[in-house]
């Protein structure tokens, strides 16, 4: 008689078991985002992750990597590369929201210029520009279009034909949004004149 062995589990590492118990709740998340600061090894899995939509927790990995970034932004530079290019690939807009704010974190510190600083290549700030305006343009919320307008407001301080292009979508879709979409656009708007 033939006997079947059961194949074995797939091991979730330990960081997939920690974003399996993550929730919206902002407690929750800071609490996963302690764990990886204190365990600075799950840093590179948690950048694989969140930009691997096919994995279920990719949305919570993002929300982890925001609140990471705001304590150790540098941790980001090894991996600026792959964080980059891979902007493109996040459809989701709950994966989108937390990385347009790392984004706005990284570009922000890139043009500070002091020992603290990321520093990105051209190659970087070009797929950062990119997925800005593809963020401010196609159907995200507006949590994500402010941080891409503020992400492109500084950007066009350095890309002389950006603030022109941001002014024209501003203007286009000022109408259309929100009260704080609309504050922010002023503000950026006054900014730029």
């Amino acid at each position: 008689m033939l006997e079947i062995t059961p194949k074995p589990k797939k091991m979730l590492s330990l960081l997939q078991e920690k974003l399996d118990y993550v929730s919206a709740y902002r407690e929750n998340r800071l609490k996963c985002a302690q764990d990886i600061l204190e365990n600075p090894s799950l840093f590179e899995e948690l950048i694989s992750i969140s930009f691997s939509p096919e994995n279920k927790n990719n949305h919570k990995a993002c929300w982890i990597l925001e609140f990471v970034s705001y304590e150790e932004l540098l941790w980001l530079q090894p991996h600026l590369d792959f964080f980059c290019s891979n902007l493109k690939i996040l459809k989701d807009e709950s994966s989108i929201r937390p990385i347009a704010k790392v984004v706005q974190l990284l570009v922000k510190s890139h043009y500070k210029k002091n020992e603290n600083s990321i520093a990105l290549s051209e190659q970087n700030l070009q797929d950062c520009i990119e997925a800005s305006f593809d963020w401010l343009i196609t159907d995200t919320k507006v949590a994500t279009k402010a941080y891409s307008i503020r992400t492109l407001f500084i950007l066009g301080n350095y890309y002389d034909w950006i603030h022109p292009e941001l002014k024209v979508i501003i203007d286009k879709d000022y109408a259309d949004h929100s009260a704080a979409y609309k504050a922010v656009a002023k503000e950026v708007l006054k900014k730029i004149k």
